[in-house]
């Protein structure tokens, strides 16, 4: 998406029906926290209230996604959604199936370091899941984790 997923995502509501007046724009973001940051102040010029937002991302992202919301405004109830599908549907229509696993062992650690760095609020995630987190990178799944340097800088 060269001009940006919000000028995508725009365009794609209005082939869809939704009427232009309906649809506020906020490009200038380059990730998650940026998003939901100048998305309030977006919404709040146009004067719109919030008090409850449908975060729809990717399958892999809606708990890190999740806890960011939760963090950066909490005082909205927060609905996740994604494309219902299974891994081995989301692995084919990706066409990587190693990048998949990557992105989702990425996702895994910002999901447990993103509260320590003040970026998210904390969430329970199962001793299974983070045993296979760490077999997971043990075994070589590790292109798409945050730096040592920068998952360990609190307050980043």
């Amino acid at each position: 998406m060269p001009r940006g997923e919000a000028v995508h995502y725009r365009e794609r509501a209005l082939q869809l029906g939704v009427p232009e007046s309906a649809v506020l724009l906020e490009p200038r973001a380059t990730n998650t926290g940026e998003n939901i940051e100048f998305t309030k102040a977006v919404l709040a010029e146009a004067g719109v209230n919030v008090s409850s937002v449908l975060l729809v991302s990717k399958p892999y992202e809606e708990r890190r996604s999740y806890g960011m919301m939760r963090k950066l405004w909490p005082e909205v109830e927060v609905v996740c959604a994604s494309t219902p599908m299974g891994l081995d549907e989301y692995a084919d229509s990706i066409g990587d199936a190693r990048m998949v696993i990557d992105m989702i062992v990425g996702a895994l650690q910002r999901v447990l370091v993103f509260p320590k760095l003040g970026l998210a609020v904390e969430q329970d995630v199962p001793d299974t899941v983070v045993a296979a987190f760490e077999r997971l990178c043990i075994e070589g799944f590790t292109s798409r984790l945050m730096p040592a340097d920068v998952a360990a800088r609190p307050g980043t």
